[in-house]
């Protein structure tokens, strides 16, 4: 780091933001120590310190072997998300299929279903995604990560969960993939302030079977047998009050299921195989 970018560090550090987010504020904004982009710099620390997240501001953030496009349209990337795709190419490598086909419900930036299609390319596995999202401008951040990461065996659907898709797909994915939106209304309050400046479609369903923010959840995991192959599988990211909520809705929808601690060991992840 040049001298002049260590003294814009110091000055955003003086102005009360943490020295590594100072830091990647300075490398993104002043990467060569170019003066004429200080003004840029410093009304990002202004956006910063009033509470916007960092990775809007700076327009882009890692999701395990990408650099994902984000900004206000979708969700921050996060890691428990990271550790499902984990948990999602186990079961792909489970089933063992050439050219699986996934489908991936209410894809916001496009990180889950790209990431499992940049890192089956990776091993040679030419995988085939539907990426779906009942937001249009979500629709239009992940077709953007495509693109940029070269990513083209995808197609994009705007629809609200399996609405709007195509019957001739009902029996024929080898994966459901989805993070789906999972706080209660009331709970919304109790977390992290900075989820204010998400997507709140993204993020908050309403209560059923008197869950807290299950609705979503319980309509996947209900769904989900018609659209997937005799041996395919259901993925899904869940609250983590929701366990047994999301492991009685998939013994009811004829599933196999267990459940996955995420590495803070908190309840996070729903396999259901049929």
């Amino acid at each position: 780091m040049t001298d002049v970018n260590s003294d814009l560090v110091v000055e955003l550090v003086e102005l009360g933001l943490e020295r590594r987010e100072a830091r990647w504020l300075v490398e993104e904004f002043v990467p060569g120590g170019d003066r004429e982009a200080v003004v840029a710099l410093r009304r990002a620390a202004t956006r910063r310190l009033d509470g916007e997240p960092l990775q809007y501001i700076i327009g882009h953030w890692p999701f395990r072997s990408l650099d994902l496009d984000v900004d206000e349209r979708v969700l921050i990337p996060r890691p428990e998300t990271e550790e499902l795709v984990g948990v999602a190419l186990s079961e792909l490598a489970r089933l063992d299929v050439s050219a699986p086909l996934i489908l991936d419900l209410g894809c916001g930036s496009g990180a889950i279903g790209l990431s499992l299609l940049d890192e089956l390319r990776s091993r040679g596995i030419a995988a085939s995604l539907v990426a779906v999202d009942e937001s249009r401008d979500a629709l239009a951040v992940a077709r953007r990560n495509a693109l940029k990461h070269h990513l083209h065996s995808v197609s994009f659907v705007h629809s609200s969960w399996f609405e709007d898709l195509d019957v001739a797909l009902v029996g024929r994915f080898d994966l459901i993939v989805s993070n789906p939106p999972y706080v209660g209304e009331g709970e919304l309050k109790e977390l992290d302030p900075v989820l204010g400046y998400e997507p709140q479609g993204a993020l908050v369903a309403p209560d059923a079977s008197g869950v807290a923010g299950f609705e979503d959840l319980a309509t996947i995991i209900a769904h989900a047998p018609r659209w997937l192959k005799p041996a395919g599988v259901l993925v899904s990211e869940h609250g983590d009050r929701q366990r047994q909520a999301v492991l009685d809705a998939s013994v009811a929808a004829g599933f196999d299921a267990h459940d996955l601690d995420d590495i803070a060991g908190h309840p996070r992840i729903l396999v259901a195989r049929r």
